[in-house]
């Protein structure tokens, strides 16, 4: 009786919370199969539990700037201005600089020469923090700061911590830098949302100068086993990644941080920048909805870099009636990445993007973990975001519109370079799959959704 009721339980909970009829169909199969692990499953990865209120700390940190029709940017782009101005609240905000920095050799020593030149604040946000010799330096330039007066605070996933040992939370409370974790796993108080984390990386200084991308810290990110990308950005849009900061220290901490100071910065570039972020405390379609409208957008070229690739059909299909049209749509991808199991249920979704003209090139090794999204040579998204499930629905995500013709061109015409050195797949490849291997890249497929 324990076991039906369980899964009677279960089964009715993801019948009326659950927005995807896909992923209620799953939970509520899985909670009858198996009564009781089912559901037991289900109460541990299936609800969502997270709220935060991110979006009004992000709001209040920008309701000075100017809406977003006061800023120009290419008519044609006109209707993907409007997507994200009613999914982000947020304003288009003008004269940002962006340059990028490529790989940990130059990434982080400009982190820390703007950590060791931070006067007033240091805000870190980061999945993974390694306790190596790199991760070391960026304690010791923490500590560093603390020591000279500087308001130093630091936010570990509380999964992603858990990738290295000795644990970084514990070492660097020891060095006096207030830090905390998001969502750490624990039984009492019982915190049982293990599959929703903060994949945002963020490092923001002084309210003037901000770092975001894909790299975590550590030794990983340096070195000839990995090649990635960060963004180091100067100009008003570094109060809103201030704003996602703080509503991110607020949800872990209870502390309420100062924000808003960035608006008063002058205009050091020619970007116009947006941040969005993605969440299961709020719209879970709203990357997606976006990168769909900037799809639909595109005029002749779209180029996609990324290192994950477990696409909801909503985007397969957004990408394939590009291609349809006439766009030219590349897709480059490890030809290997660190999670393999990955790799197979992304082989089952690229005959259908090829049979329809999508170019889909593989990075031979080292692995990239780099992370673009570029629209003709108008428009790009950089950030933390992978495309897949995971990224899209249940992470907390970090990106940022860039409309700046120049930095879109230089990014696409370095992503292009790559991609004519990667190998093309073609379907005859992709057909010629041994049977044991399609099964296995199918039943990867399968279970997709919860990798």
């Amino acid at each position: 009786m324990v076991y039906l009721v369980s899964a009677a339980a279960a089964a009715l909970h993801a019948l009326l919370t659950k927005s995807d009829p896909r992923s209620a169909m799953s939970w509520i199969a899985l909670c009858w199969l198996f009564p009781l692990g089912g559901s037991i499953l289900y109460w541990l990865f299936g609800i969502n539990r997270v709220a935060t209120s991110g979006q009004a700390h992000v709001a209040s940190a920008n309701q000075q700037h100017r809406p977003s029709d006061s800023v120009a940017i290419d008519a044609a782009l006109a209707g993907l201005r409007r997507v994200g101005d009613t999914l982000t609240g947020l304003p288009l905000l003008a004269g940002n600089h962006i340059e990028q920095l490529h790989n940990g050799e130059v990434a982080f020593p400009r982190m820390l020469q703007a950590i060791a030149e931070a006067q007033s604040s240091v805000y870190l946000a980061t999945y993974i923090f390694q306790t190596d010799p790199v991760g070391g330096r960026f304690v010791e330039a923490l500590r560093a700061a603390v020591v000279r007066g500087v308001s130093v605070r630091v936010l570990v996933d509380g999964i992603g911590e858990w990738y290295d040992w000795p644990h970084v939370v514990p070492i660097l409370r020891r060095a006096g830098v207030r830090t905390e974790r998001f969502l750490p796993p624990r039984l009492l108080p019982p915190n049982l949302s293990l599959n929703c984390r903060n994949h945002r990386k963020l490092l923001l200084t002084d309210g003037k100068v901000g770092f975001m991308g894909g790299m975590n810290i550590g030794g990983r990110e340096a070195g000839r086993r990995m090649t990635d990308i960060h963004f180091c950005l100067q100009g008003p849009v570094v109060g809103q990644l201030t704003g996602v900061f703080a509503a991110d220290w607020h949800f872990a901490s209870g502390e309420a941080l100062p924000v808003g100071a960035a608006a008063a910065l002058g205009q050091p570039g020619h970007s116009v920048c947006r941040t969005i972020t993605g969440g299961p405390d709020e719209n879970i379609e709203k990357l997606l909805l976006i990168l769909a409208s900037a799809i639909g957008a595109a005029r002749s070229r779209i180029l996609i870099m990324t290192p994950y690739f477990i696409p909801p059909p909503e985007l397969v299909a957004s990408l394939q009636e590009a291609a349809l049209r006439g766009v030219e749509v590349s897709l480059v991808l490890p030809r290997h990445s660190n999670l393999r199991y990955i790799d197979w249920a992304t082989l089952h979704w690229l005959p259908a993007l090829v049979e329809r003209g999508v170019h889909v090139h593989l990075q031979e090794p080292p692995f990239s973990h780099a992370k673009l999204f570029i629209v003709d040579a108008d428009y790009a998204q950089i950030g933390s975001v992978n495309l897949d499930t995971r990224s899209l629905r249940l992470n907390f995500e970090i990106a940022m519109e860039v409309f700046d013709t120049a930095l879109c061109t230089r990014m696409g015409d370095a992503v292009a370079a790559v991609r004519d050195r990667a190998p093309e797949l073609s379907l005859a490849d992709l057909k010629s799959t041994r049977v044991l291997a399609r099964v296995r890249d199918s039943l990867c497929w399968l279970i997709s959704p919860y990798l």
